[in-house]
């Protein structure tokens, strides 16, 4: 796997520690205020009401800092500032400033040298600076002096690759490796794919991508600030790429012709912040680039992360990103924001893997455990984690964008999310978003023929006792007439299923006896003279033991 155990309660700690500078009690404003600006179709009822930054919050966020500055005075308000700019989270001697306007912006690069800063880099489209400071004497002093000018100040946090707990670490649930069949584990079994992603580009933000025979001529490379080389062993940022778009048959890809964007966004020690990957963002954009892949995060986000985003929105593109690894109830930033399509991980048998973080904000999951995918040096690996589940969905969205045809990838991905095989509990939850991949099912979304039944989840229901049964209509049509065979330990029953319209599903309940291992097994019958495109999808098995799930 090449990563390192990280403990479950990191992201709880970094989530005391990481509250935004001076606007902390805006932030939940923000947060319900991102519904406004999103209106898209694809997303669920439990993050409607997260939005982008209305100007009002803007205002707010900017006459609170100013007034906190005041109130403090000079002693208090650097000793508030050296709390949220000296910590492990982040860039250490680094502030992130974001302006409330692109006046304020010239304002500050005109004085920043008097005031002992020195400017990394600023970015107009951003309305924001990254600067070091020797010591926060001149920072608190061009801050309080000048605080009406400012929307947010904070630290330029930390981004990591997600790393994978080691086995020991994990509950005994059993996993299934994917390995070299990853086209089948997202439905599309057997499909020439030759040609999917042909005319898209998708931006890999991560390690950067090194030259592998999987890719042929079809990565271009562009400096963020890291160069453009790799570091020496360093492998994520082109297993990421493998899965998006390999062509070789030793490091197959989803959509192996469309085009690669490297932007390095990690230094020599392998990490990032959220400031170059916000930049990296806007680098892509401006480079063409459809969709963009970010398999890295942070527990810890700001204003100009958000600009990027909204970006990249508004120029039609979208942002794909690993929820996280650390099994933990929140999404990292920037999968944890409402308009990017945050990816959980899953198994080869579209179980959620115990390590992927869960949340209302998540969006989808897909195939991330063992994976065969490129490292350094041509080499090839067993791929896991969110890291390797968010290129899945980037490279599945690469290919309807070409099998359907001058589709946007944000029209793409409404597609694509429309057509997932709902997982765990009826409808969408925290642990799978709106369902699994089904790549295959999203791709023959207009063929009006198209016959699929299927048992989509088998979810013990602890508050009810029982096995909620999913059964899925994955057909073009409504379908009627189905039976569903029960058998408990042994105890067969028969169970008429009512009218099931399109895409839609129904649940029938198993109690599950007290006190003893149970073994439900069901099978789906369809009406007489219907033909199932996938009967395979038509019996699932499950074992329960007192207390346990699926």
């Amino acid at each position: 796997m090449h990563e390192k155990p990280r403990s479950p309660i990191v992201p709880a700690l970094i989530t005391l520690a990481l509250i935004g500078f001076m606007a902390w009690t805006l932030v939940k404003h923000q947060r319900r205020a991102e519904g406004l600006a999103a209106a898209e179709k694809a997303r669920t009822e439990a993050t409607d009401d997260r939005a982008a930054l209305t100007a009002a919050a803007q205002k707010a966020r900017a006459n609170a800092l100013t007034a906190e500055a005041r109130r403090l005075g000079a002693a208090a308000f650097k000793e508030q500032l050296a709390a949220h700019l000296d910590n492990d989270h982040v860039r250490r001697n680094e502030a992130v400033l974001a302006f409330k306007d692109a006046g304020a912006l010239q304002r500050f690069l005109a004085r920043a040298k008097d005031a002992g800063l020195t400017v990394m880099s600023s970015s107009e489209k951003l309305l924001s600076a990254r600067v070091r400071y020797a010591s926060l004497d001149g920072l608190a002093s061009e801050i309080t002096d000048n605080s009406s000018d400012y929307e947010e100040v904070g630290g330029n946090f930390i981004a990591e690759i997600p790393t994978v707990p080691e086995t020991e670490a994990r509950t005994a649930r059993s996993q299934v490796p994917v390995r070299d069949n990853l086209l089948g584990a997202i439905g599309v079994a057997g499909a020439d794919n030759s040609q999917w992603g042909r005319g898209v580009t998708i931006a890999v933000l991560d390690s950067g991508v090194a030259a592998d025979a999987t890719f042929g001529q079809r990565v271009r490379r562009l400096d963020a600030g890291h160069g453009v080389s790799i570091e020496a062993g360093e492998g994520h940022g082109t297993a990421v790429a493998s899965l998006a778009a390999g062509a070789a048959a030793d490091a197959p890809g989803v959509a192996p012709a469309a085009d690669i964007l490297s932007i390095r966004v990690t230094d020599s020690n392998g990490l990032g912040d959220l400031y170059t990957i916000s930049e990296a963002i806007m680098q892509a954009v401006d480079s063409g680039a459809q969709i963009i892949n970010v398999s890295l995060g942070s527990y810890g986000t700001s204003a100009v992360l958000l600009r990027a985003i909204e970006y990249a929105m508004q120029g039609g593109a979208v942002v794909v990103a690993a929820a996280g690894n650390d099994q933990a109830a929140q999404l990292m930033w920037p999968a944890a924001y409402s308009r990017v399509i945050s990816v959980g991980a899953t198994d080869a048998m579209q179980q959620q893997l115990i390590f992927s973080n869960s949340g209302a904000q998540l969006q989808i999951t897909a195939p991330g455990y063992a994976i065969l995918a490129a490292w350094a040096d041509e080499s090839r690996v067993g791929f896991t984690g969110t890291s390797a589940s968010a290129p899945v969905v980037s490279g599945a969205i690469a290919a309807l964008m070409s099998a359907y045809g001058g589709i946007s990838a944000q029209e793409a991905w409404a597609i694509l999310v429309a057509h997932v095989n709902d997982a765990g509990a009826e409808g969408r939850d925290d642990d799978y978003g709106a369902g699994v991949i089904d790549l295959g099912w999203a791709l023959e979304s207009n063929d009006p023929t198209r016959v699929d039944t299927a048992i989509s989840s088998h979810y013990y229901n602890s508050k009810d006792g029982t096995v909620d049964v999913v059964v899925q209509n994955r057909s073009a049509t409504a379908m009627s007439g189905m039976t569903l065979v029960v058998e408990v330990n042994g105890a067969v029953s028969n169970v008429a299923l009512p009218w099931v319209d399109a895409r839609a599903t129904t649940v029938v309940k198993v109690p599950v006896p007290e006190g003893a291992e149970t073994i439900v097994n069901t099978t789906l019958l369809n009406a007489g003279g219907v033909t199932d495109k996938n009967p395979a999808n038509n019996h699932k098995a499950s074992v329960v033991s007192l207390g346990g799930g699926e």
